[in-house]
């Protein structure tokens, strides 16, 4: 009788372990799908209308390209610049050089970036710019460029 309780018991425990990790399991993958789908700020915006989505989907199709090619060019630079710290002959104009070129590229991102906020502010009403804003200041607090930097830190 204690063999078959001990194995009752057992079988049980594990039929509710084995349901919370596939529960588990399903939540953190739809809270990832979720999430990754987030291309822009305004997507952080739960009331945007139908029109204002199809507005920002228009925006998208330019901007999105646009620092997609700038994020490479300023990958190829930070590669230009660490072959130039270590090569043999470390030249320091040129290693200050290619320091320069990254920091244009990166004004160049971060004006990117500013035009684009400011394109998709015109689109919104009063209520969705202060959301809006709240959502600027909290995902430039945390630096770089919020959740336009989703995909560079995660290939997902």
């Amino acid at each position: 009788m204690a063999s078959g309780s001990f194995v009752f018991g057992f079988m049980s425990a594990l039929s509710i372990v084995l349901a919370v990790f596939v529960g588990s399991y399903y939540y953190l993958k739809h809270t990832r799908w979720k999430h990754s789908n987030i291309k822009g700020y305004l997507d952080l915006i739960p009331d945007l209308t139908g029109d204002q989505r199809q507005k920002v989907q228009n925006i998208r199709r330019t901007f999105l390209p646009r620092v997609e090619r700038i994020r490479q060019d300023l990958c190829q630079k930070r590669m230009a610049l660490a072959r130039a710290l270590f090569s043999e002959s470390a030249d320091r104009s040129g290693v200050h050089s290619a320091a320069q070129d990254i920091l244009k590229c990166q004004s160049e991102l971060e004006h990117a970036v500013i035009e684009h906020i400011l394109e998709e502010k015109e689109i919104l009403t009063e209520s969705q710019r202060l959301d809006f804003f709240h959502i600027i200041l909290q995902q430039f607090a945390q630096g770089g460029l919020g959740v336009h930097d989703i995909n560079a830190g995660r290939k997902s």
